[in-house]
């Protein structure tokens, strides 16, 4: 029972002894009488007094252990006038305000935190104990092409992105590099961090690609620039010389056959010069002059400059346009340089295909709303492996490929601001998809 309760059953026995004493008094004389109101009345008094001094700090205290519970620590309790119930108040306003700074300086860290987070240039990913999304920084969600009500309360492996596909593979406490298909790269690191005795998991994912990017073009074209300058030096003087010598045996008889076989060095020497430049024309892309471009009207161009090629092969190249598409800014020559580069892969890849051959090849042309084409084909496809490896400097999977066709198009489609992906889909189909920004 509480002590208000127990008070006022004290009230009550005293009223009662009282009550029998006032009574026996009576029987007695007037004298006792009087004394018997007298007491009562001195226990009245002393009951208000006593209440004062003791049931009223109990309960000020009590509403103090009900502002604990309910976590507001921006109340006070007053001074009740009694010394050591004013030093429990006391020494309570101080916890309180003790809490309270401290509960202020929790949420300004953590505000500071989520700030820093959500500007980090890295992903962070953090998962419940069950291995469910529950936390995503912008840059994670742009990482995996993603939106958060999308994601959240999933596990990585149920979503549809070859980053998140990477990351449900890298083991707990380690960290992987690892290529896309859409020319990134990203050091994974799977970690965990203890929040109330409990690990939760975590994922950070850093882009590599830039710097990678960077060295890699740094390195191939010093390669190509030291290559291209001997080569064309060498042949220069081969030529030169070949030429000297067949003009100087063709006024001699019987020296027919050796000249032809001068002639046909000249032009192997010509090829190979030819070929060294192709590699020297990558690493001089001219930077992009854009202007408003109607991307159906690009991409209908180059579907038909691609139908011969497409036709004589029995290959169906058909257009599928989005008419509410705006003008995009690019610059036209040399995105239709990339389109056509695309088109000819799709129609290499079908033709490897032994089951499409002249019979249901197809590639297909589709533009969407915002800013988007794609190019889809049913050819070979491309394995795990080889998506890994498809934007690496002079990777090609044709027997004579230079692998200088998607290094064209990664670095004209980046200097465009856009992003791009090429794999191929369960559904066996394989799409190149340029987004532009």
């Amino acid at each position: 029972m509480r002590i208000k309760g127990l008070f006022f059953i004290l009230v009550f026995l005293l009223l009662a002894l009282g009550g029998i004493l006032l009574f026996l008094s009576s029987q007695l004389n007037t004298l006792f009488f009087y004394i018997g109101e007298g007491l009562i009345l001195f226990i009245l008094i002393y009951l208000v007094f006593f209440y004062r001094k003791l049931v009223k700090p109990l309960n000020t205290i009590g509403s103090g252990m009900d502002l604990l519970r309910e976590q507001d620590f921006s109340s006070r309790l007053s001074p009740v006038g009694q010394y050591e119930a004013d030093r429990v108040v006391n020494v309570f306003n101080r916890m309180m305000e003790q809490l309270k700074n401290e509960r202020l300086r929790l949420r300004e860290q953590n505000h500071f935190l989520d700030l820093l987070i959500n500007a980090s240039p890295m992903g962070v990913i953090i998962t419940t104990l069950d291995d469910d999304l529950s936390q995503l920084n912008p840059m994670a969600l742009k990482m995996l092409g993603v939106r958060l009500e999308d994601v959240q309360g999933k596990k990585m492996k149920e979503i549809d992105s070859p980053l998140a596909m990477e990351l449900a593979n890298v083991p707990k406490g380690e960290t992987t590099t690892v290529r896309l298909n859409d020319s990134n790269i990203y050091r994974c690191t799977h970690s965990s961090f203890i929040d109330h005795g409990f690990q939760h998991p975590f994922f950070l994912v850093e882009s590599l690609t830039d710097e990678v990017m960077k060295a890699e073009k740094k390195a191939y074209e010093k390669v190509i620039r030291m290559i291209a300058h001997e080569v064309n030096n060498t042949t220069a003087g081969i030529t030169s010389t070949l030429d000297t010598v067949e003009q100087a045996l063709s006024t001699e008889e019987g020296m027919d056959d050796i000249c032809d076989v001068m002639r046909v060095c000249t032009e192997r020497c010509f090829s190979m010069s030819r070929f060294i430049t192709r590699f020297a024309d990558v690493v001089k892309i001219p930077e992009p002059t854009v202007s408003p471009v109607n991307l159906n009207d690009l991409a209908f161009t180059c579907k038909r400059f691609m139908e011969g090629m497409c036709n004589d092969r029995h290959i169906k190249l058909r257009m599928e346009p989005d008419e509410s598409l705006k003008d995009v800014m690019l610059d036209a020559a040399l995105f239709e340089q990339v389109l056509v580069n695309i088109i000819k892969n799709a129609v290499e890849s079908i033709e490897t295909d032994a089951e499409s051959i002249g019979t249901d090849g197809e590639i297909i042309i589709r533009t969407l709303s915002p800013a988007t084409i794609e190019i889809t084909d049913n050819g070979k496809g491309i394995n795990k492996e080889t998506e890994a490896k498809l934007f690496s400097p002079f990777f090609s999977t044709k027997p004579n490929g230079q692998g200088i066709g998607l290094i064209f198009i990664r670095e004209v489609l980046m200097r465009h601001g856009c992003t791009f992906s090429l794999r191929t889909y369960a559904d066996g189909l394989t799409k190149f998809q340029i987004v532009f920004p």
